[in-house]
């Protein structure tokens, strides 16, 4: 019994009971001696949060236009005004537009993903042999012959086409309004490469992927709720090349998408 208690005794833990006015004044004294540094990282976090932010490429499902390694920025108050660190949107002021390429929340992938808006709420979608038709209307496509900026990076003529595609505005087969590059496996036709048509619904996306054979995207998670929508990515800020010892790539800063 003797020994029990001793033991009680030795492991007793006592609280102390520290005074309010103690612990104001500690919180104090921690924000004078850190205020710029607690200020410094509140507004990166609020900026990050509700205003723009950078994303890391990991995949090449959007090369040419981005590549493995690109760290984009992300204009998070390009369609949408939302509270700091919440989903919720206080203004909904415009629109994505076919050919912007945004980040999304994808539900379906359960990850963060980069593709490029293709079909518009009501639009018609369809691909044969990677040939885009757009309400009832093949997108007019043009082969690169020519070697170009992005071979340097890449270097898979051997294995790879590259075509320039064009969107058009109200159904113009003449009106070339946006272009971007994509590229086409030369080893077989994927299972990606063709479809039937599909109506995009509304508050919905249809997003691709400029490797067109090489991307999950709205033929693989199907389409994308306008609800997880996380913003615009408009340029490459820096880019790292894992295959160069992550040297950054000099002809890749800020550039546009």
């Amino acid at each position: 019994m003797y020994g029990r208690t001793n033991y009680k005794q030795l492991i007793k833990i006592e609280f102390y009971d520290e005074k309010p006015g103690e612990i104001m004044k500690s919180i104090c004294t921690l924000w004078n001696n850190n205020k710029r540094f607690i200020l410094f990282i509140f507004l990166m976090l609020f900026f990050r949060s509700a205003i723009a932010d950078w994303y890391h490429v990991p995949s090449g499902s959007m090369q040419p236009t981005i590549l493995v390694g690109d760290r984009v920025w992300v204009d998070k108050l390009a369609y949408d005004v939302k509270i700091p660190f919440t989903e919720i949107n206080l203004n909904r002021h415009s629109e994505p537009q076919r050919g912007d390429v945004i980040v999304f929340n994808s539900k379906v992938s359960e990850n963060r993903l980069i593709k490029r808006v293709i079909g518009l709420p009501g639009d018609w979608i369809e691909m044969r042999d990677n040939q885009l038709v757009i309400n009832h209307r093949q997108v007019t496509t043009e082969m690169i012959e020519e070697p170009a900026s992005f071979d340097r990076f890449l270097g898979d003529r051997d294995i790879a086409s590259y075509r320039t595609e064009f969107f058009e505005n109200n159904d113009s087969v003449s009106f070339r309004t946006s272009a971007h590059v994509i590229r086409v496996s030369l080893q077989g036709a994927s299972y990606l490469s063709s479809f039937e048509p599909q109506q995009v619904p509304h508050d919905h996306l249809w997003v691709m992927g400029d490797n067109r054979d090489n991307s999950a995207d709205s033929r693989v998670i199907g389409m994308v709720p306008r609800t997880e929508l996380v913003g615009k990515a408009n340029k490459v800020v820096i880019s790292f090349d894992k295959r160069n010892y992550y040297l950054p790539r000099q002809a890749r800063y800020l550039r546009t998408l």
